[in-house]
């Protein structure tokens, strides 16, 4: 599966991050390839991903709250933040 890890705009981000988690919960990939991928696009993405420590508003408005559940368990577990 192919995701573009450098994103052009917020919008662009949050399709990818959509992507992923939707071809999880489908059972499409699996957690360890959906945890990879999802600190790739925070790593390669932080200032499209947060701002002063919060979400964007684009991707909380694109992702919605489900989706950025699953994003901040990724995260806090791995130590990216």
């Amino acid at each position: 599966m192919e995701v573009k890890l450098f994103q052009k705009t917020q919008r662009d981000l949050a399709g990818s991050i959509n992507f992923v988690i939707d071809k999880y919960w489908n059972d499409e990939i699996d957690e360890t390839k959906m945890f990879e991928l999802i600190q790739k696009l925070y790593i390669t993405n932080t200032r499209k991903f947060v701002k002063n420590g919060k979400y964007t508003t684009i991707i909380l408005q694109q992702c919605g709250k489900r989706r950025l559940e699953v994003v901040d368990q990724v995260l806090n577990q791995t130590n990216v933040i």
